[in-house]
């Protein structure tokens, strides 16, 4: 028992003076580690008589909960200090060091900026599935059987007639199948086509497509909307013009060309010196593709057209390879927070 009084008193006169956490480890093996002083004692409990060695063991145990508290609460002490004194040391008139500053994809600010264009003219944002039959990607809309794009090698498919969209031209069959005109309606979204992947193509892209129905639509009309549109896009002075094309879901068709805002129509190496940079498809919709939805051709007219976002955003930016749009390179991605 004096023993056990010896190494207690010797604890806690040397616990209360410790001023380093390296001290404590050093306290606790001398203490509690297997060589240590009341280590020693527990294990010499069992040469004492039994009454002896109850009361003594009970001290003992008691010694140790101490010693363990005790040597928590005085690291706990320590630390706090240590980073307070840290602390005081930092000058805090220094310029902090914020997160890093994130900011949307090019293609995400570009494809934003078209729909609050279109919003702005009363078009509504419309979004349909990406993996589709072949009824709403091709026959609704006028494509038949031994078309091109509806080879295996222009499409992909999955089972079947079960297939992953080529376009978003999908969602106006879902939307004219739901609906009555009038309406306008725009449609974003992701498309895939299983093209060779290089400079200027990739198997996903993005779209934006348009459409309007209602009694009395012209291509007067279409070529109104277009206009704001390339204007508040691409500059105020951004002139257009229209090319006749063919497209099976819009009669009649044509291909829209503005003039390039980085040369001003003098000729650059971005619009391969024409003056004239190609944007959209766009045209009248076709009689037929209102008869697959349920539409009388003779009562309603409407107008479509449709852009590749990666395009207008290579435009826009500078950039003549659409691959960096994917690749996740953070020091291409920072040009555009």
């Amino acid at each position: 028992m004096s023993r056990i009084d010896e190494i207690k008193a010797a604890f806690e006169a040397e616990i209360s003076s410790c001023k380093r956490l390296e001290g404590l480890e050093e306290m606790k093996v001398r203490y509690l580690g297997r060589k240590g002083e009341l280590t020693s004692v527990l294990r010499s409990l069992s040469e004492l008589p039994e009454d002896e060695r109850r009361k003594a063991g009970m001290e003992a145990n008691k010694l140790k909960e101490l010693m363990n508290s005790g040597i928590e609460e005085a690291r706990t002490r320590l630390e706090m200090k240590s980073r307070g004194e840290k602390a005081s040391e930092m000058d805090v008139t220094l310029p902090g060091f914020g997160p890093p500053r994130g900011g949307l994809h090019p293609i995400t600010k570009t494809m934003g900026r078209i729909s609050e264009i279109f919003v702005s003219l009363g078009f509504r944002i419309a979004e349909g599935p990406e993996v589709e039959t072949e009824f709403y990607n091709f026959e609704a809309l006028n494509i038949p059987l031994d078309h091109p794009s509806r080879d295996g090698f222009d499409t992909f498919y999955i089972k079947g007639k079960t297939l992953l969209r080529s376009h978003t031209s999908n969602v106006q069959i879902h939307i004219m199948q739901k609906q009555k005109p009038p309406f306008q309606v725009l449609m974003p979204g992701r498309v895939y086509r299983p093209d060779a992947v290089d400079a200027t193509h990739s198997f996903m892209f993005h779209q934006v497509e348009g459409l309007m129905v209602d009694t009395d639509i012209s291509f007067a009309d279409l070529k109104g909307a277009l206009t704001l549109f390339c204007r508040s896009m691409f500059g105020e002075d951004t002139r257009m013009r229209f090319r006749p094309s063919f497209f099976p879901f819009t009669e009649p068709s044509a291909e829209v060309d503005i003039s390039c805002f980085i040369c001003k129509g003098k000729g650059c190496r971005v619009c391969k010196m024409s003056g004239w940079l190609e944007i959209m498809g766009a045209g009248l919709v076709d009689p037929k593709v209102f008869e697959a939805v349920g539409y009388d051709p003779g009562k309603y007219t409407g107008f479509a057209f449709g852009m590749g976002v990666e395009r207008i955003a290579m435009l826009l930016y500078g950039i003549n390879d659409i691959r960096l749009f994917y690749e996740n390179d953070v020091r291409f991605l920072r040009q555009f927070i």
